[in-house]
């Protein structure tokens, strides 16, 4: 029966098996931005916190962006498109895939990042299967639903409509004192910050990635205006200090028990600590750009991995953490957890020169994260193996089987049992090798 659910579940979502064996190649890219900032007037809800109680947000402290780097060696094409979002509902890659078919697009070139923001769009505000009319868990709104499936289509289609020659080049530098393990003080943390520099054959910078780990949570559930927090700040940050048009992207890591740590000197005002956090950061990122070098010639491929899922359950300690903050009853999750979680999931792969990004579909803890960058990096033999956190659809927290039965908030928002871990990291380990066969 499992086998056949995920033959069925292929087929019905064009996921198919496609892999590009990392072969080196003189690449081509084009970048692109799109406004996603909703209109107050569509009323859309900021994603976050249960007790904003699906309230439409009450103005735009700052705008939040989708951003696309569009790659192709000449026979194939891929689209990386960064996010500042909380997550995404598993009904909206599929819809986006579906938009950009006729273009020549398919799931597995396709790799949506968000940076986990929560003062942004509600996720389950833009998911179609979310029937169940919850304030705190956020009500489907169609109409913001269309407006950003519509703005991640034409972010992609116009990314690739001015292909350029294009240099690549990944560093990476340890920076301990900006996280800490939320879930244990003095627990594990992943103080790796990864930038990937794509510049033009004459030197221009065209796209900076950057990846580090951590939540964007210096804003609470009281404010209550459009924010990218303090990924949006640091991207600004370099975008400004590079200059020359260059295009900034942020991605999450295995973010699942990290949080930040505030800067010194930061002040009581939340926006203030998410702008000093961001902006320093940047700073210290640009710094690392400077010294990142380039070359021509690169590796490339990427892969899509399908990943069976374990049977969806809620935790023990559901009703008294995440239960009471979502208000949601067990009559409710028998309903809501077979419509709105998947049985199966995938594990997005993207090889570009040194730097392999392993997409992971929720919020994964950062030892289970740091494991995967270990046998990915040594499986790949790349210099910078990095997480992509949240990466194409949100299915829950993903824990250690030990983390998971200590329960808490992270455990209690995990759908799929102690074993969900292992399976995902599994999952992506998988992908890697086929990647790389």
């Amino acid at each position: 029966m499992k086998h056949r659910s995920l033959c069925v579940w292929l087929v019905v979502f064009g996921f198919g098996w496609y892999l590009s064996s990392a072969d080196a190649a003189e690449l081509t890219a084009g970048v692109a931005r799109v406004d996603l900032t909703p209109p107050l007037s569509m009323k859309s809800p900021l994603g976050g916190y249960g007790e904003r109680m699906n309230k439409p947000a009450e103005g735009v402290h700052d705008r939040i962006f989708a951003k696309a780097l569009v790659v192709s060696d000449g026979s194939t094409k891929f689209a990386l498109v960064t996010c500042d979002m909380l997550g995404l509902a598993p009904p909206v890659k599929p819809t986006i895939v579906e938009r950009l078919a006729k273009h020549g697009w398919s799931s597995e070139q396709v790799l949506l990042l968000p940076s986990h923001s929560h003062a942004s769009i509600e996720m389950n505000a833009i998911n179609p299967s979310n029937v169940f009319k919850v304030p705190q868990i956020g009500i489907h709104n169609p109409e913001l639903f269309e407006l950003t499936v519509s703005n991640f289509v034409r972010v992609v289609r116009d990314a690739e409509q001015t292909l350029v020659p294009v240099k690549v080049g990944s560093s990476s530098q340890q920076i301990p004192g900006w996280n800490q393990n939320r879930r244990a003080k003095g627990g594990i943390t992943d103080d790796e910050l990864t930038l990937t520099r794509v510049d033009t054959l004459d030197g221009k910078p065209m796209a900076v990635l950057v990846n580090f780990t951590a939540h964007p949570t210096f804003m609470t559930a009281k404010q209550m205006q459009f924010s990218a927090g303090w990924p949006g700040y640091l991207q600004s940050t370099l975008e400004s200090v590079i200059g020359e048009g260059v295009l900034a992207m942020y991605y999450n890591g295995a973010e699942g028990d990290q949080s930040m740590r505030s800067r010194p000197g930061s002040g009581d005002s939340r926006w203030e600590r998410a702008h000093k956090y961001g902006l320093e950061l940047g700073l210290l990122t640009a710094r690392h750009w400077e010294g990142t070098a380039t070359k021509r010639n690169v590796a490339f491929g990427f892969h899509l991995q399908p990943i069976e899922l374990p049977p969806r359950s809620w935790h023990p300690d559901f009703m008294s953490t995440g239960g009471a903050e979502y208000g949601l009853s067990e009559t409710l999750l028998r309903d809501m957890l077979p419509r709105m979680f998947p049985e199966v999931t995938t594990s997005g792969a993207l090889r570009l020169g040194d730097l392999l990004i392993v997409g992971v579909p929720g919020e994964m803890a950062a030892e289970l994260g740091l494991k995967i960058k270990a046998e990915a990096g040594r499986i790949a033999g790349v210099k910078h193996p990095v997480i992509g956190g949240l990466a194409n659809e949100w299915i829950s927290y993903i824990l250690k089987a030990d983390a998971y039965r200590t329960g808490r908030y992270e455990a209690s928002v995990s759908f799929y049992g102690e074993t969900l871990g292992e399976t995902i990291v599994k999952g992506a380990v998988d992908g890697v090798k086929q990647m790389n066969r």
